[in-house]
């Protein structure tokens, strides 16, 4: 089994990577605290420096999501790493695979996500750290544009948040994915032993593989400092998104909207509205909605076209005769009565 190397201070304080140091030191979580850990460079580094900011309060989670054969290595790695450092492991297998018109990506997230909340909850654990990076969270932006995303997409990753009783970390925004594997390497750790790499990671069939070997070394050429000015455009849209669910929690107030109930707003409150804050009150009912409907935490989100008809539809109802039943993300609109409600029909 591969060598697991030893947290220790660098003989050379240079070693230190000051992104990274400075990400650790201003994360404060509550403990005990579970890192979510797929043997990987980021998510070993994330590990190995919590362990050692909070000895005996960190534990580690492994989802083995079963779709690669090196899958049993990330387990294998993880375990070593954990038991060279006294860390205790929580190891859960899923089936990641997807259905039929289901995105691979989503399905693998949305089961993992799954997975490390009813691990933490075994544990007895309320937070979680994740290691997404700068790189993650310029190719998440990126995603985002080329999909035409509103707000919510351009806001990308959020750096924690509340679901299911758990809080959720993600304290390495900031901090390249190159300095990660730096700060390994400076404690004597090389990929094979300190840390595996996911062979997927170079599969190019992948557009997040594309972005990060064709597009990042282009705008590092261009923009050398366009990991930090797009995390200032992501927190500004995230900022910009908050004061629309501000506004969309007041209308919801006027229009009898009980926030994720699948009953939605009065036709007649919404009508007086103003369109665009129609579709605000809406996408934020439709997300509030989903949420709480799925667990898992996968999107539902009204695409353009779906949101312009429902407002169209929401126009032309001016007698109570009106009908609609529309799809709109995982689910439907319809009418009952007075109102607007949302329901996932069975599959």
């Amino acid at each position: 089994m591969a060598a697991t190397p030893t947290p220790r201070t660098p003989s050379n304080p240079s070693c230190a990577v000051p992104a990274f140091t400075r990400a650790v030191a201003r994360f404060q979580p509550g403990l005990p605290l579970a890192v979510a850990c797929s043997g990987g460079a980021d998510s070993t580094a994330l590990l190995l420096a919590c362990a050692e900011r909070w000895p005996g309060q960190v534990h580690a989670i492994h989802v083995h999501h079963g779709l690669q054969a090196a899958a049993d290595g990330f387990e294998a790695q993880v375990r070593a790493t954990c038991e060279a450092l006294n860390i205790p492991l929580h190891a859960r297998r899923v089936d990641a695979r997807h259905a039929p018109g289901q995105s691979p990506e989503d399905a693998a997230r949305g089961v993992r996500y799954a997975a490390l909340r009813d691990a933490a909850q075994a544990a007895g654990v309320r937070d979680i750290a994740l290691a997404q990076h700068a790189d993650d969270q310029v190719e998440t932006l990126l995603l985002a544009l080329s999909r035409g995303a509103g707000l919510p997409g351009l806001a990308s990753m959020p750096e924690a948040w509340e679901r299911g009783g758990l809080r959720w970390h993600r304290p390495l925004l900031d901090v390249p994915g190159a300095e990660l594997r730096a700060w390994l390497r400076a404690r004597g750790a090389r990929a094979g032993e300190g840390w595996v790499e996911d062979p997927s990671n170079a599969d190019e069939r992948y557009t997040r593989n594309r972005i990060r070997a064709r597009l990042l070394p282009a705008l590092q050429d261009v923009f050398p400092q366009f990991r930090a000015t797009f995390a200032r455009s992501a927190a500004h849209a995230a900022q910009a998104q908050r004061l629309l669910d501000e506004l969309a929690a007041q209308d919801a107030l006027a229009t009898g909207l009980d926030p994720g109930s699948e009953q939605g707003p009065r036709i007649a409150g919404l009508r007086a509205l103003s369109r665009d804050r129609q579709a605000n009150l809406l996408r934020h009912w439709l997300r509030q909605v989903h949420a709480a409907t799925d667990p898992g935490g996968g999107s539902a989100n009204a695409s353009a076209a779906q949101l312009e008809e429902l407002l169209d539809q929401i126009a032309a109802c001016t007698t109570r005769g009106h009908h609609i039943q529309l799809k709109v993300g995982g689910g439907r609109v319809e009418r009952r009565g007075e109102i607007l409600a949302w329901y996932n029909p069975p599959a």
